[in-house]
């Protein structure tokens, strides 16, 4: 192949939504990852509402039950206290990135992309709109998207580095197993286990992923804390099991590309800052990267898809501006203390918590309802400033 309308750099789930999605529109689309699915990836696995709304409309159906095991009764915990039972609430599920990915590749492989993965791309040349392979072979393309992750190699290309480590996050993680461990139980999030961060336990019918992630530059040893959090739900320590990576953690990029080049997913910091959520995300800014490039092809020129796409995304920039301006309640103790009383006492914010993640309900209604609970919180609602220090 020596050209295509639309090439995609990481066939995860942004790559993947925008390829299924350009194939839609009709455009001649290749899909590239450095490595072939099914494949490894360090993540949660959290499949929330928003997530299967937005696989479904992407996609085309649901996604089938076999990807995932459902949960209906999450537990939330503050410096190991729980916070108070949330029943009756829309069910969440959760998966594991290798059978994930690898579906949602074949989804886009299926809707006409051309499968080039196991190729590595190493050289990008913006004016000729040309990349150049491992193999020494050109592909030339209208639009490019980089959905290469947090250490986006289409990122540094653009900006000279991938994210900014004074507020990039990272994380920890295992996928534990043993008699100790039950599938059926809930899942559980524990808010501070980590400074300005949290800690997860995720049971699955083939493993349970226990991980803890928060910013980098508030945790001088995040193995230390990762010991303590096993070590507080009873799970043996391995440390030859334990995954690292860098995690974007609500410091988007402003502007997600530059001209027929544009960012989606984890390359793009779309990250929620308070839920940790995403592959809701990816796959929902990967559509939007696709749209913004049929329209730039369309008319106007390739050099217009970064303007285009920037006004698609204003409604997920601004809700993440929101979770950026609540972040602090969580993680200064000052604000937890207050916090944590509300919260434990009152079954609505815990619903509406909950309706976020099922992506029916957005962070300006969390924040009302906070600001009614919380005095504190109330006075920095009106003057438009997170809190107190």
């Amino acid at each position: 192949m020596k050209h295509a309308d639309i090439v995609i750099i990481g066939a995860g789930p942004a790559g993947s939504a925008a390829a299924a999605t350009a194939c839609g529109l009709g455009l001649q689309t290749a899909l590239i990852d450095a490595r072939r699915f099914p494949r490894d990836k360090l993540c949660g696995g959290l499949i929330t509402g928003r997530s299967r709304r937005n696989y479904r409309d992407i996609f085309g159906l649901d996604m089938p039950g076999a990807l995932a095991d459902r949960k209906t009764a999450p537990e939330f915990h503050l410096h190991g206290q729980p916070l108070g039972p949330i029943n009756d609430v829309p069910p969440l599920d959760l998966t594991m990135r290798w059978d994930f990915d690898a579906a949602t590749h074949a989804k886009a492989i299926a809707a006409g992309a051309v499968d080039m993965s196991g190729h590595r791309v190493t050289g990008l040349d913006r004016a000729a709109r040309r990349l150049t392979l491992g193999d020494g072979r050109h592909l030339r393309y209208g639009v490019l998207i980089g959905a290469d992750g947090v250490n986006s190699w289409t990122a540094r290309q653009l900006f000279g580095a991938a994210f900014d480590r004074a507020t990039i996050g990272f994380a920890l993680e295992i996928e534990a197993a043993g008699a100790h461990l039950d599938p059926a139980a809930p899942i559980r999030i524990d808010i501070a286990a980590v400074a300005w961060g949290y800690g997860w336990r995720f049971p699955k019918s083939c493993a349970t992923t226990v991980g803890v992630g928060g910013l980098m530059a508030r945790n001088g040893d995040m193995k230390a804390a990762m010991h303590r959090y096993m070590a507080q739900l009873g799970i043996a320590e391995d440390a030859a099991r334990l995954k690292g990576q860098f995690l974007p953690f609500g410091d988007f990029r402003k502007v997600p590309g530059q001209g027929a080049v544009l960012l989606a997913g984890d390359a793009a910091g779309l990250v929620d800052p308070i839920t940790g959520e995403g592959i809701a995300h990816a796959l929902h800014s990967g559509q939007l990267a696709a749209r913004a490039a049929h329209a730039a092809l369309a008319g106007g020129g390739p050099e217009t898809a970064l303007r285009r796409y920037q006004r698609l995304l204003r409604p997920l920039h601004r809700e993440l501006r929101m979770a950026r301006l609540l972040r602090p309640l969580f993680h200064v103790p000052a604000l937890q203390r207050r916090l944590a009383p509300a919260f434990r006492q009152s079954t609505t914010l815990k619903r509406q918590y909950m309706d976020l993640l099922a992506g029916e309900a957005g962070y300006g209604d969390i924040l009302r309802g906070l600001a009614r609970r919380v005095p504190a919180l109330a006075l920095a609602h009106r003057a438009g400033r997170p809190g107190p220090p």
